[in-house]
């Protein structure tokens, strides 16, 4: 089904449903697809920087767009540790220090050749923490010619040109970024990728809008499922609804081997008690997460609290799990630690004693599932304030998709390639 809108009053849009066959869906895609190539010039800079690609033949090579600091493509790299070593041993890596990490992640069966993002403070941060990696890229994806080749695409494409009157996709004139990632399948032709979103693609235009999309995916060679999870069911203390895309490509993967995905079950719950009965943990906690920190935060956002801030609770108890992290200092939710706050009055509450500041980089950190060793640049511009630094880290760590989310929704698919696709590669 394509969605196109329909002018109507006051410059509204109504969607317009047309019912296509899949075939007819392709033509379209491809058509787009070809207009957007045919409207990108070739840039000798970057195929300079593609000739210095390092693909390993034993290793799925990973292409990550909308890379930001990291996030997905750490937790990518940690269940492919966790593959080879057991979930045990990778841990305990993890956690230890950057250099017994360093020491020990070319284990792991995945190995980035390729980034691309446009967030300066981003790609600095994601350079400290990955060396290795080849290329990195600081583009728009609209303006990026060639893709390199390679066996898992990852990414989180953002998704702004959708109006709360309908979708506008593909048969629309206007350019969506979901588009350059199929654009970036399609050349690269990846055995698999993940894609992460917010919840409200679930029901942008009534639905419609991811429907679209999965048929443009399934139109490009993949079959696609969608899984909305909650961080919390998966180990992060915090609760945090997301969509994963996840693609199989169909002649690659799906037809040869037989494989399908199938979302791992939830490994924390919070009915207390039950959790042996369920083989499951206990959600975990801000205590347990940030509890030590609670003499030593490290640097944090200050300054006044809008109205906005003021008109709902901020401050979660100890024994419970953060809000969302979000993408801004000023937005961060507030310490657990004083009293809690009190509503008094419509979308209006109030802060109690005088324990109340917002949570530290350091804690946000820890509460989206980075290492403690993981280091985010401010970009070091003097010429802005410190809580203009400081708000270019929290918009990083609030845009990176939660470390062991991502390990977890990546688990079942690295397990699979370790024991038949690899396997395959080596005999």
């Amino acid at each position: 089904m394509v969605v196109v809108e329909k002018k109507r009053a006051r410059g509204k849009f109504k969607p317009e449903l047309r019912n296509l066959t899949a075939s007819e869906v392709k033509e379209i895609l491809l058509k787009k697809i070809s207009e957007e190539e045919l409207a990108v010039p070739e840039d000798m800079e970057e195929l300079k920087k593609l000739s210095k690609l390092n693909p390993l033949k034993d290793k799925f090579n990973v292409v990550s767009l909308f890379s930001g600091a990291g996030g997905l493509d750490l937790g990518l790299e940690l269940a492919g540790l966790s593959t080879v070593l057991g979930d045990s041993a990778a841990m305990d890596i993890f956690n230890s220090s950057k250099k017994n990490w360093d020491k020990n992640r070319s284990k792991s069966i995945f190995h980035t050749i390729y980034t691309n993002d446009m967030f300066k403070e981003a790609n600095m941060t994601y350079k400290e923490n990955f060396p290795s990696t080849v290329v990195q890229m600081a583009k728009d994806i609209r303006k990026v010619s060639k893709f390199p080749d390679c066996q898992i695409m990852v990414g989180g494409f953002p998704c702004p040109g959708f109006s709360e009157a309908g979708p506008r996709l593909v048969d629309d004139p206007r350019n969506f970024l979901y588009i350059h990632f199929i654009r970036a399948l399609l050349q690269a032709q990846p055995e698999f990728f993940i894609a992460e979103n917010v919840k409200g693609m679930m029901t942008l235009g009534h639905g419609e809008v991811l429907k679209q999309i999965i048929s443009d995916f399934a139109a490009a060679g993949y079959t696609v499922t969608p899984n909305l999870v909650n961080a919390r069911d998966y180990g992060v203390p915090q609760s945090r609804e997301r969509v994963f895309l996840i693609g199989v490509h169909k002649e690659k993967v799906e037809k040869k081997y037989g494989y399908k995905y199938k979302l791992p079950s939830p490994t924390h719950t919070e009915n207390e008690g039950l959790d042996i009965f369920l083989d499951k943990k206990p959600f975990v906690t801000l205590k347990e997460a940030i509890g030590d920190l609670e003499d030593a935060p490290g640097p944090y956002y200050e300054g006044a609290y809008s109205t906005i801030y003021m008109s709902r609770n901020r401050k979660k108890s100890w024994n419970e799990q953060s809000f969302t992290i979000q993408a801004s200092g000023r937005q961060a939710p507030q310490h657990p630690g004083g009293d809690p706050m009190t509503k008094i009055g419509k979308n209006k509450w109030q802060f109690n004693g005088d324990n109340n500041r917002r949570m530290s980089i350091k804690e946000i950190a820890r509460i989206q599932t980075f290492p403690d060793w993981f280091k985010f640049s401010d970009g070091e511009n003097l010429n802005i304030s410190k809580n203009g630094r400081i708000d270019k880290v929290y918009k990083q760590i609030g845009n990176a998709v939660p470390v062991l989310l991502a390990k977890a929704m990546v688990q079942p698919i690295s397990d699979f390639i370790y024991k038949e696709i690899l396997k395959e590669h080596a005999s």
